[in-house]
């Protein structure tokens, strides 16, 4: 008999956990003494504690190899109450690698990536949990953890094979990210075509199947070829028992014509993948049911084929045990009659003219790709869809495809599309607005049915043999590789779709009141942002003041920002819990006179309030080489301007000797022609005229700084002043550099759940890669319009001289003050990528009289919102909406 007690860490197979453990012994020889085995005596240490809790003296540093997710078990949360989701997160010490459960208390240290496969920590605290209703089976629970800078990149990477989760009664783990790609080694890859003999005297056509269906239990096989493929669905719920809650829609036809067919359960794990487009199946005992209405239609390439939509085909694993056969396309005979995969690709010349909604196929070469990113499927909830954004040429007009790719279930493929290759998207959707602005930007996105290839994904899919994809082919012969590399981006902030023109059709069905945020709400609506998850958020305010901060302090100001995440004591249980008990670190500054330890929250360790107090410091050390800036610190407790240090300013006599104030901007944005900013911008370049003396307090004008009256009379009586202005490197794209693909891909995906080997990594840093956006940002502040609240923004200048169309400009012209500020920066890089001077007056008389324009009127602010992970959000203004605006008043 089986000894029925397992190994340590819970696993219900205990020959594989041992296989698994084994894992890192080859690691042991090469760890640290000290570190040697510490895990296996914590092990012990608590499970013979009476009160089987320990916090071990003195642990030395282990590295997080594996962070997994899967759904929790019980009855259904209600709101904001317990986790849908469980953790288990694998530590190595060098000698041993231990699967541990993490208390559902910490899950926001995965969820915003403070907790991530490679980061290194110190297990303070520890529990050992026993299953009840198994025999001596129990693991352990990480209560409180403590970060430690550097990265494992020594560990071990866990075996491919992997136990089931530790606790419940789940077999697999779920996607990190997201429920909708196939994760771990039971999704099979391919399946085995075996030889198959099909008897064509026993089988039945769909067509036959409509009319006869009802009076049959058993049918006769099915030789049908896919035509149309869905995205998996996870419909997996805490209260239902299912171990395998997945379904998968295909649309696959004969000679007679087309019909749904779903994949349950267990049978998507084991078919999904080998199901592909174009392949041929013999489908034996399968069960007939009334289709589901609202399920979604992809658009047949054949507009003659004849569709049976009343009924489906269901696979499952019991009632009865679908039989499943792939025929090899080699051995598919003419005489069966299967229908072709057919296509409608366009040309991007073409697609000007496409109505909403029409679907279509596209080929293109990418020449950018956004980062990945998530948004969250329900309010409050913990399930996202994931996307990214991408451009891709075809030769046949210079505007680009814009592709707005979310997720398909092709992990594999979603993850290494990058600028140089070949992508095809099938079954996309037009998304454009004639009513709003028929000149407006047009964009594709995916479908439910969509499917996403790129180079080395070609080989033998039908698309090949497609007219439009050989003629694509022959045009990229045609192409310089050198040249078209120069005009390749990848990642970094995308502020696609820009919001409309017209604040109303901003709120779209909702009413103003739940669009509308309050500028005090932020704090908690970025507190509860996940990792990447991006949000678009609508304050009003008043635009108070602009400060213009160059690419080198903005890469001071954002190291900054981030000496938290170098400190080597921050405590990740506090991180966790910063929602209920902690201030979001460096950004909120009270101008109360209240001591810094108050601001943390009670639960912060002094380690914490050393680096706020460091950064604080930082931050300041950065606003005093900016002239004309508050110094908010709340140590202070007041506001008050800074010591100035020498800064060459524009006097009026200088401005009007050097036609400053005749700077003009016609002909900045994008026209017809695709220029993206006219030659006949001009600035001065001389310093001749320049004082070292700022201009008084009438203008409240600076060289590279602006405020309004009101800000000067409210800035030192403000109840609470948010700072979120800053960049952060993810937030640049970059200049695409094929040599380290890999590397920038890795930087603008999402965090693995398992640790990556030594050998795929590098230590080129992200900042070395060259910068595809302006010299510089702006400073926005916000005041609240009852002038107690403000918030600093960001508003990043996106302009790609290389390729003019990258970050489609022509949609903000509507915003005046946008656009002027976009408008000078991309000035700044054209006269920069021409070899010229770009010293340039940073806020023109047309940026300073856009803003003086809306001195003290209420606007509406639109704002995108990204968390970076860690402790890192980008807050960008995107779209400013006058509230005098025709329907907008009224609205509110």
């Amino acid at each position: 008999m089986q000894d029925p007690t397992p190994e340590r860490g819970g696993s219900a197979h205990p020959a594989e956990e041992r296989r698994w453990r084994g894992a890192a012994a080859a690691g042991g020889a090469a760890a640290a003494s000290g570190g040697a085995c510490w895990l296996q005596r914590v092990f012990e240490e608590v499970r013979g504690s009476s009160r089987l809790s320990v916090a071990p003296a003195e642990p030395p540093p282990v590295t997080v190899v594996a962070v997994e997710r899967y759904l929790a078990e019980g009855p259904p949360p209600p709101p904001a109450a317990a986790a849908q989701y469980w953790y288990d997160v694998t530590l190595a010490d060098g000698a041993r690698l231990e699967r541990c459960y993490l208390a559902p208390r910490l899950n926001g240290l995965v969820q915003r990536a403070h907790l991530r496969a490679g980061a290194r920590l110190r297990l303070t605290r520890c529990s050992y949990l026993y299953d009840e209703k198994r025999l001596n089976y129990g693991f352990l629970c990480l209560e409180e953890l403590e970060r430690v800078g550097g990265d494992g990149a020594d560990a071990p990477p866990p075996p491919r094979r992997r136990p089931p989760p530790l606790r419940g009664e789940k077999k697999r783990y779920l996607p990190l990210w997201n429920n909708e790609d196939p994760y771990g080694d039971m999704w099979v890859a391919d399946k085995t075509q075996a030889q198959v003999d099909v008897d064509v005297s026993k089988l039945t056509s769909l067509g036959q199947l409509e009319m006869t269906w009802r009076s049959r239990v058993h049918f006769h096989p099915l030789l049908v070829r896919v035509l149309y493929k869905s995205r998996l669905r996870y419909y997996g719920k805490p209260e239902k028992k299912l171990d395998m809650p997945y379904q998968a829609y295909f649309e696959v036809a004969d000679s007679s014509g087309m019909m749904s067919m779903v994949l349950w359960n267990s049978l998507c794990p084991e078919w999904y993948n080998s199901m592909k487009v174009g392949t041929v199946l013999l489908l034996e005992q399968y069960a007939i049911k009334t289709s589901y209405p609202f399920k979604t239609q992809p658009t047949p390439g054949d507009s003659q084929m004849k569709r049976f939509a009343t009924i489906e085909i269901s696979l499952n694993v019991r009632d009865p045990p679908t039989k499943i056969s792939i025929i090899p396309e080699e051995m598919v005979k003419p005489e069966w009659g299967l229908p072709e995969v057919k296509y409608r690709f366009i040309t991007r010349s073409e697609l000007d003219n496409l109505p909403n909604n029409h679907s279509c196929d596209v080929i293109g070469l990418v020449t950018f790709v956004g980062r990945a990113e998530r948004a969250r499927k329900r309010e409050h909830g913990e399930d996202f869809w994931l996307y990214r954004w991408a451009h891709a040429i075809d030769g046949t007009s210079d505007q680009p495809f814009i592709l707005e790719l979310f997720a398909t279930s092709q992990p594999d493929v979603f993850e290494h599309i990058h600028p140089m290759t070949y992508l095809v998207c099938t079954q996309m959707r037009v998304v454009r607005d004639l009513t709003e602005n028929p000149s407006s930007t047009i964009y594709l996105t995916t479908s439910n049915e969509s499917q996403i290839f790129i180079t080395g994904w070609h080989k033998g899919q039908p698309y090949t043999k497609d007219t439009k994809v050989k003629n694509f082919i022959q045009w990229t012969k045609t192409q310089s590789e050198a040249d078209r590399m120069k005009k390749t981006v990848i990642g970094g902030y995308y502020p696609f779709p820009r919001p409309p023109n017209n604040f109303l059709k901003y709120c779209k069905n909702n009413k103003v009141e739940s669009v509308l945020k309050a500028i005090g709400e932020m704090e908690k609506e970025i507190e509860d942002l996940h990792y990447r998850e991006h949000k678009r958020i609508a304050v009003q305010g008043i635009i108070s003041a602009i400060r213009y901060i160059s690419s080198s302090n903005a890469a001071e100001e954002a190291s900054g920002a981030e000496l938290v995440q170098k400190d080597t004591s921050q405590s990740l249980e506090s991180a966790a819990m910063s929602k209920e008990d902690c201030v979001h670190k460096g950004k909120n500054t009270n101008l109360q006179k209240k001591e810094v330890k108050s601001t943390l929250g009670p639960h912060c360790t002094p380690g914490e309030q050393h680096q706020h107090q460091a950064l604080q410091s930082k931050k300041s050390s950065v606003k005093r080489k900016i002239p004309r800036r508050l110094n908010t610190d709340a140590e202070q407790g007041s506001a008050s301007v800074t010591p100035v240090t020498p800064c060459f300013y524009y006097t009026r006599s200088a401005r009007r000797k050097f036609g400053l104030d005749e700077f003009q901007h016609e002909g900045s944005m994008q026209d017809k022609n695709g220029q993206a900013v006219s030659d006949s911008l001009q600035c001065c370049t001389d310093r001749e005229g320049m004082s070292a003396i700022p201009e008084t307090e009438e203008t409240g004008r600076t060289r590279d700084s602006w405020q309004s009256d009101l800000w000067a009379q409210v800035k030192d009586k403000l109840m609470k002043y948010l700072h979120h202005s800053t960049i952060f490197p993810e937030s640049i794209p970059r200049k695409f550099d094929y040599v380290h693909k890999d590397l920038l891909m890795q930087q603008y995906n999402l965090y693995a759940a398992v640790h990556q080997p030594k050998e795929t990594r590098t230590d080129k840093n992200i900042n070395e890669f060259k910068s595809a956006s302006g010299l510089g940002y702006y400073e926005v502040t916000v005041l609240g319009i009852n002038h107690d609240v403000a918030i600093d923004v960001a508003f990043l200048p996106l302009f790609c001289p290389e390729d003019p169309h990258l970050f489609q400009l022509e949609d903000i012209q509507h915003d005046t003050l946008l656009s002027h500020m976009s408008c000078i920066s991309g000035c700044q890089q054209k006269a920069t990528s021409n070899g010229r001077r770009h010293d340039m007056f940073p806020l023109s008389n047309e940026i300073v009289k856009a803003a003086m324009d809306l001195d003290g009127k209420h606007v509406v602010c639109i704002l995108d919102i990204c968390h970076l992970g860690d402790d890192k959000v980008e807050v960008f203004l995107s779209k400013i909406y006058k509230t005098v605006e025709p329907g907008v008043l009224e609205s509110m």
